[in-house]
Parts: C-alpha cells; sequence; structure tokens
C-alpha cells in the first residue's frame, strides 16, 4: 500500500470567498436574557465571526499544523489521512512503541497533536527515553481529510481500517491505542478485535454496557445511567438532528461559516472543563482553525455520517487486552462509576479521574494524558 506525504494547503479563492461570507453574516437575536442558555450566544458568535473575518492567520495556522508530518494512504479502498511522528530512539534505548490516537466530533486530528512530541521525544520533555511512542494520528473516515467508507460508518468498522492501517500499510506488528469519544469506541473495539496486535487500550470515555441481563445496574450506576439520560434531555438537540436529518442541517452549515462556527463552539464551549467560559480553554485562533479545516475541506455533514449511521453499532465486546481509563470531566462523564468500565474490561489496569480536562482532553490537558499514557504503557512495551 502507497503511502504518499501530504501537505495542508488551501487556497486563496476558498479564503477570500469565506471572508466574503463572513463579513456578510446575518445574526440572530438571543432566545433567553441569559448568556449561552439557548446554544451559541449571538453577541460571541459576532466577536468571533469578526475575528475570524478580519484578524486570523490561516496561513500561520496551516504553517503550523504542516510542522507535522502528513500523509495520505488507500485503506480499504478508500483514502486516509493520518500523521505519522516517528519516536526518538537514542542508542542502547528499546525501539518506540506504535500507538494511535483517534478523535471525536466536532474534533479533528489536530486534537491530538498538543501530545505528538512529547509522546515521540520524552527526553527532551522531561522524561524517559525508553518511554517513546511513535504517534499515528489519522483523521476519522468522512472528518477533513479521509473519505468515508464504501458501507456504514461504525466503530467496529473504522477500528478494521486502522488495524490495517498500523500493520498492512505502516508495518507495525504489535501497537498501543488511545481515543476518546468516537475515537474511544475505536480505541476498545481495537482491542476487542485484534488481542494479538493491540498492546492496551486507554480511554477518556469508557463504552457503557447495555446488557444489565446477567448482572443488573447497582444503584450507583443507576444514578449514573439516570443522570446522562436527564443530561441528553437538555443536550440532546444536536445529536437528534445529526442521527434524524443530518443532510437539512449539514446544507445549512455547508453555506453558512458563521452557522458553522456556532454549531461546532457550542459543543467546545459545553463539552470542555471550562467552567461555561470558552476562552477559558480556546482561544480564538484554535477556534477559527478548526472551524476552517472543517469549511475549507466541506466535511462537516460527512462527519455526520457517524451519528446517522450510529444504530448500526453493537456493544463493545468484553475487552481482554489490559484497560485504562482517564476519565473525562465533562459533565455528562464526571460521575461515571469504575464499574461501569469494568463491565466492559476484563484486565482494567488503570482508573485515573483527575477532575480536569474535557471531551477533548489530549488538547485541553496533554501534560495529563502524557502522564498517563507512559505510566499504562510502560509495562506493556513487551509482548508477553
Amino acid at each position: 500500500m502507497t503511502v504518499t506525504p501530504f501537505q495542508i494547503s488551501v487556497s486563496d479563492d476558498v479564503l477570500d470567498d469565506l471572508r466574503t461570507r463572513l463579513a456578510r453574516t446575518r445574526f440572530t437575536t438571543a432566545s433567553d436574557p441569559t448568556s449561552w442558555a439557548a446554544g451559541t450566544d449571538p453577541g460571541y458568535l459576532r466577536e468571533l465571526v469578526a475575528y475570524w473575518a478580519n484578524e486570523f492567520d490561516w496561513r500561520a495556522a496551516e504553517a503550523a499544523l504542516n510542522a507535522f508530518p502528513h500523509y495520505v494512504a488507500e485503506v480499504a479502498g478508500r483514502r486516509v489521512h493520518f500523521a505519522h511522528i516517528r519516536g526518538v530512539r537514542p542508542e542502547g534505548a528499546p525501539a518506540p512503541l506504535p500507538l494511535v490516537l483517534t478523535h471525536g466530533w466536532p474534533g479533528s486530528f489536530m486534537e491530538m497533536l498538543p501530545v505528538a512530541q512529547s509522546l515521540t521525544d520524552p527526553a527532551s520533555h522531561g522524561g524517559d527515553p525508553a518511554d517513546a511512542f511513535d504517534v499515528v494520528i489519522p483523521s476519522l473516515p468522512g472528518f477533513l481529510f479521509s473519505e468515508l467508507p464504501d458501507g456504514p460508518f461504525t466503530r467496529r468498522g473504522v477500528a478494521e481500517i486502522w488495524h490495517a492501517l498500523m500493520t498492512e500499510t505502516l508495518g507495525y506488528r504489535r501497537f498501543g491505542a488511545f481515543g476518546g469519544d468516537i475515537g474511544g469506541g475505536v480505541t476498545q473495539w481495537l482491542g476487542a478485535l485484534f488481542p494479538d496486535q493491540v498492546a492496551g487500550v486507554h480511554v477518556t470515555s469508557a463504552v457503557v454496557t447495555t446488557d444489565f441481563a446477567d448482572r443488573p445496574a447497582t444503584a450507583e450506576e443507576q444514578a449514573f445511567l439516570d443522570g446522562l439520560d436527564a443530561y441528553d434531555e437538555k443536550d440532546g438537540g444536536y445529536s437528534e438532528i445529526m442521527l434524524t436529518r443530518p443532510d437539512t442541517i449539514a446544507a445549512a452549515l455547508m453555506d453558512s461559516p458563521a452557522g458553522l462556527a456556532a454549531w461546532i463552539v457550542d459543543k467546545y464551549r459545553d463539552w470542555s472543563d471550562c467552567d461555561g467560559d470558552v476562552e477559558k480553554r480556546w482561544d480564538k485562533d484554535t477556534l477559527c482553525t478548526v472551524a476552517t479545516l472543517y469549511w475549507a475541506t466541506g466535511t462537516i455533514g460527512s462527519s455526520f455520517r457517524q451519528y446517522y449511521d450510529y444504530p448500526r453499532n453493537r456493544p463493545v465486546p468484553r475487552i481482554t487486552v489490559p484497560g485504562a481509563v482517564t476519565l473525562s470531566n465533562e459533565p455528562a462523564l464526571r460521575t461515571l462509576p469504575k464499574s461501569l468500565a469494568e463491565r466492559v474490561y476484563a484486565d482494567l489496569r488503570h482508573w485515573h479521574r483527575p477532575e480536569r480536562g474535557g471531551h477533548f482532553m489530549a488538547h485541553e490537558e496533554p501534560e495529563q494524558v502524557v502522564t498517563d499514557l507512559r505510566a499504562f504503557f510502560r509495562p506493556l512495551r513487551t509482548a508477553p
């Protein structure tokens, strides 16, 4: 399978059109006097759109992204984009452990970049050279530069593509996996399907089993599940339309960059550990970079496919490879009981509830994620 070097390059015509559309944005009025209570705050959106149109330097953001080595390859008949940062191996040190990092929605590969250099070159970042990883960061199918699969988008299907990418395309015999949100589901399927090649799986949001037939939920588990349902009642509007009418909302977001920004920023605020202040975690340059990537690639609609196809997913089988959870501090997950993770993992070796870092944890708290990844995988580097 041919691996081809890749550079992110957005044409001037696309950027000029984007600025024109931003300048002509029509804004709504707030539906609730409480800021952000009814979705993205119109006042904040005005600020962000003005910054995106007049101050944001895409070329600087593009150069920073291209400082990492990017590639594309055909895997399972479809184009897969990935960053591949090889670990530094000083003389006498063991070979770096390959590690695939998988993002979620509405993120992208860039949410994993903040951990890449510390993972690949620990000696230059206060760590032990023996903890080096070869880091692979793919874009999920339908996101940015990766094509949708021929069939349905399922977590299992993506895990099968990632396995082919790691073993057949890149030639790794054994590797670890990390992810959150969709990436967490993909990561766990990697462990369930390929225990001979996967050294261990580490997630920031644990999959909750849907099968309580043999062992009913405990009071603590049921309280969490009830709380999750209650949260979804208030937050679930975005997912319901993407589950049932994705093409309707995609038509609006594909045509309006301000609408696209509103759709994305709403989740960056709600799901990150920012106490309701989006810029406590995310500066405008980061938000505009994410939005520009989606705009320039025209993939916000195809990123919805994993919602539309969600009913085709099946529960992850019990995972026998070593497992780790660094629990997200986002509202829906921060109280998840360890016992629910133990229903999925037969060998849960690492459980950390740091109470900081949300849905985009590797981006929000990279040092925390690096520390946990090093600790979890350190005893797993040599095959048993």
